[in-house]
């Protein structure tokens, strides 16, 4: 089985607490990570969009675009508005050969907003559930169809945040929405990343490796703390720095067939933990793990580099 290991931009600059950033450019972002031994980088808001520009940067770094975030609102507004926006971005990850766009649902969200208790995140009935699968299903499909497909981020502070809402939405959508398991996201939320997969690994086509630090998570308020507070206070890490079992995690997506791009996406404050030492410590960590789970893990960066 073939997987690739790829990074998130997030280690280096936060899109959300801006304090929480290096001031590197993305060159250099591109030259630790692929140092460490990552082949792919998500997009991050130092990228250019014109393909033109990002290729070039892209081959002398030796890094692939493996993916990247697109804030979609389809929960409260309608197709028409998430196609308009969507549609410059499609063009450009397919111009530069990325294998999936992330949906991240950002209607109704608190994940953007320090005010926001945890505890006050979007909830959805039922009816509105069924009707934001559809909803999602249908925009899979079209993005599909223009030769793009989403992978949806189930996320924490978001209309699908915990198990019970995973679950709900992957029964209430379709296989024109493809899944990307984020085993930290899921943590936090109080769900067993191992019990997701077993239930929903056909639809699994994107997968970030975010580890947690639980005794972090443990101690917050949710009545009074944020989701970016918990950010802030080192919540997220990479894997091996945490507390969770990727070896078990990793095993099991090998034990269902899954091939493709790990990621590691962990917001930290480069202060504290410097982003080059960090992916070392998840590469190897990563390269442990899936050597025993039995992966062939590729090596090649830009296509014919």
């Amino acid at each position: 089985m073939k997987a690739k290991l790829g990074m998130s931009p997030i280690a280096w600059w936060n899109d959300d607490l801006l304090e929480l950033s290096d001031d590197v450019s993305l060159e250099e972002c591109l030259r630790q990570s692929r140092s460490a031994g990552f082949t792919g980088m998500e997009m991050g808001r130092r990228f250019p969009n014109d393909p033109k520009v990002m290729l070039p940067i892209l081959k002398e770094a030796d890094v692939t675009l493996c993916g990247g975030w697109f804030s979609g609102t389809l929960v409260n507004e309608d197709l028409e508005e998430n196609m308009d926006r969507i549609r410059p971005m499609i063009e450009l990850f397919k111009a530069v050969s990325a294998p999936c766009i992330v949906y991240g649902e950002v209607g109704r969200s608190i994940q953007g907003d320090r005010s926001k208790p945890l505890a006050t995140k979007p909830r959805l009935m039922d009816d509105e559930m069924r009707a934001y699968g559809r909803k999602l299903t249908e925009f899979g499909e079209w993005c599909a169809d223009r030769g793009m497909p989403l992978a949806y981020h189930h996320h924490m502070a978001a209309v699908v945040e915990t198990e019970p809402e995973l679950d709900a939405f992957m029964r209430n959508s379709g296989p024109g929405i493809p899944l990307l398991l984020d085993a930290g996201h899921l943590a936090f939320a109080g769900g067993d990343p191992l019990r997701a997969i077993d239930k929903h690994h056909a639809r699994i086509n994107h997968v970030h490796v975010k580890d947690v630090r639980m005794e972090v998570i443990d101690k917050l308020d949710r009545s009074r703390q944020s989701f970016l507070d918990a950010v802030a206070l080192g919540a997220f890490t990479v894997p091996g720095d945490g507390s969770l079992d990727f070896g078990a995690i990793v095993q099991r997506l090998a034990d269902h067939g899954y091939q493709g791009w790990f990621v590691v996406e962990a917001e930290q404050d480069p202060k504290k933990s410097p982003p080059l030492k960090m992916a070392q410590i998840g590469h190897k960590e990563l390269m442990r793990v899936m050597t025993n789970a039995g992966y062939t893990v590729e090596t090649q960066g830009f296509p014919n580099a």
